[in-house]
């Protein structure tokens, strides 16, 4: 690369977190126009290196250069003067202010007597929303918004600032295929106008389609640098985790066992109305012991808001129809009632709905067990403290000390706290929504095998995910929800992805279940 089109240039890069080293010795450069994938697994230093390139952590070793200069960020706003933008994973939106507030928040439009200027940032907020591929209500607050919208908005915010270099870290891990393509067409017109852009992602089909050159990082550490179009995934995949990774899905055995939970008709009238949100409206599937049940559908399918039925978090409301587990009608009226009845949920953001940030790694593990490490609420800590290095030691959990707090984890490490939190409550039927979002080839690798394990043991799995091929991969069967009701059921063993995907824009028919066929 010329040196004139260099616009960012890391050298010997440092960081340490307690007792791990999340970057030693990383070099990393970005030229203008340029789109520069960066890959690892969760906990190799990606998103470190980019938090300091933005600003977000000011107390590191090594040098950084912007356009030939030496630059040292007090903060995000040195780094934003300085053209640098970044995309959390993690949105960071506020959820009681309107989606044109949560853009311009800390730069908001003045009139010419310096009041805020509302119906000027409602206007332009509408115009980024759009050239970002969004249809959304400026007006709307964010918090009624879901996931994947609200990611939208994130990218439309980081677009307004105009910056030179645009860092995305997993800026489609909740996006639909179509706004997976809308947000490609941005990436190549802001190529074409000389911004570089560094893209995070765990999606190697996405990193060959948009990416000009990719990194890999191990262990904080360079490890390689190619053309993303030079090696196959299994070769990239080899770098990321230091090993081959013979396959990611394994096929999953016919369920034998009995039902474990019939929902019948079920539907949801919310007391107020959820604006964006598609509860339940007449959602009717079963789920055996030992089987894994996927749930597909479009954004605002309702696969989340049945999941949270389920598992006692939907809002106050009417509910019909009939939910059945083990043989015995429920109706969770909690999670603490759906705990002790044996359901547990994963949640799709983690860090919203599944973790105490600010508490220890050990409090976050055992929380929603706690009764089973002592006698007459008295806790015995050594109890706990095994029970959580057990639970580590089997997801393979990356970190210091247990006492470390959750939030300075990596993403799908603090996936895999919540995931290991629910398998101490010893479930028998577990709830999965996006259980792999933002989390790497390796540990997804790891999280399938544990569902095929926990099968084999008898659980229940009703997973919620918008990756079609995890769908297909890993479920024994799969329904299709569209605007809060199943509309298809297939066999994966004879179901494709376009069977999937026509089936939740309404161009499917139902499956019969036990042929697999039309």
């Amino acid at each position: 690369m010329a040196e004139e089109s260099v616009l960012v240039r890391m050298a010997g890069i440092g960081k340490r977190y307690g007792g791990v080293r999340a970057c030693e010795g990383v070099g990393f450069t970005l030229g203008a126009g340029e789109v520069h994938a960066l890959l690892g697994e969760n906990g190799a230093g990606k998103s470190t290196l980019m938090r300091i390139l933005s600003g977000d952590i000011t107390d590191y070793e090594g040098d950084i250069e912007v356009d030939g200069q030496p630059v040292r960020f007090a903060g995000p706003t040195d780094a934003q003067t300085a053209g640098i933008a970044m995309i959390h994973q993690e949105l960071d939106l506020v959820p009681g202010l309107s989606v044109a507030d949560n853009i311009f928040l800390g730069r908001e439009l003045r009139t010419s007597l310096r009041t805020v200027d509302r119906r000027r940032m409602y206007r332009e907020a509408k115009a980024l929303l759009t050239r970002s591929g969004v249809d959304l209500d400026p007006g709307r607050p964010v918090g009624e918004l879901r996931v994947g919208e609200q990611q939208l908005v994130t990218i439309a915010k980081a677009i307004s600032l105009d910056a030179r270099v645009l860092v995305m870290d997993e800026p489609t891990s909740a996006l639909t295929t179509s706004e997976v393509e809308r947000l490609f067409v941005v990436i190549r017109e802001l190529r074409r106008a000389g911004v570089g852009i560094v893209y995070i992602s765990h999606r190697m089909e996405e990193i060959a389609q948009i990416a000009d050159r990719a990194s890999v990082l191990r262990n904080g550490r360079n490890v390689a640098s190619f053309d993303p179009r030079e090696l196959s995934t299994a070769e990239v995949v080899e770098a990321m985790v230091g090993r081959p990774v013979q396959t990611l899905f394994t096929t999953p055995d016919a369920p034998t066992g009995a039902e474990l939970l019939r929902v019948d008709d079920l539907a949801l009238t919310p007391r107020r109305p959820r604006p964006g949100r598609r509860d339940p409206a007449g959602i009717s599937l079963t789920v055996k012991a030992g089987e894994i049940v996927g749930l597909a559908g479009l954004l605002g399918a309702g696969r989340t808001e049945l999941l949270e039925t389920l598992y006692g978090v939907a809002p106050r409301g009417a509910v019909a129809g009939r939910i059945v587990l083990a043989g015995k009608e429920i109706r969770p009226s909690s999670p603490r009632q759906a705990l002790k009845q044996g359901i547990g949920f994963v949640p799709e953001d983690r860090r919203a709905s599944g973790l105490v940030l600010f508490h220890s790694i050990l409090a976050n593990t055992v929380v929603s067990s706690l009764p089973t490490y002592g006698t007459a609420g008295v806790v015995t800590r050594r109890k706990e403290r095994a029970a959580a290095i057990r639970m580590a030691d089997r997801l393979r959990l990356k970190f210091g000390r247990l006492q470390d707090e959750v939030g300075t984890l990596s993403g799908g490490n603090q996936q895999k706290v919540v995931f290991g939190r629910m398998m101490l409550t010893g479930p028998r039927l577990l709830l999965l929504d996006e259980p792999t979002r933002g989390v790497d080839v390796g540990a997804k690798a790891e999280i399938y095998r544990l569902l095929g394990e926990l099968a084999a043991q008898g659980l229940g799995v009703l997973l919620a995910s918008s990756e079609l091929p995890e769908l297909i991969g890993v479920c024994d069967r799969v329904v299709v929800l569209k605007d809060g009701r199943n509309v298809a059921e297939f066999a994966t063993a004879g179901a494709s992805e376009g069977d999937l995907l026509a089936a939740a824009m309404g161009e499917g028919t139902l499956f019969d279940k036990a042929e697999g066929v039309r």
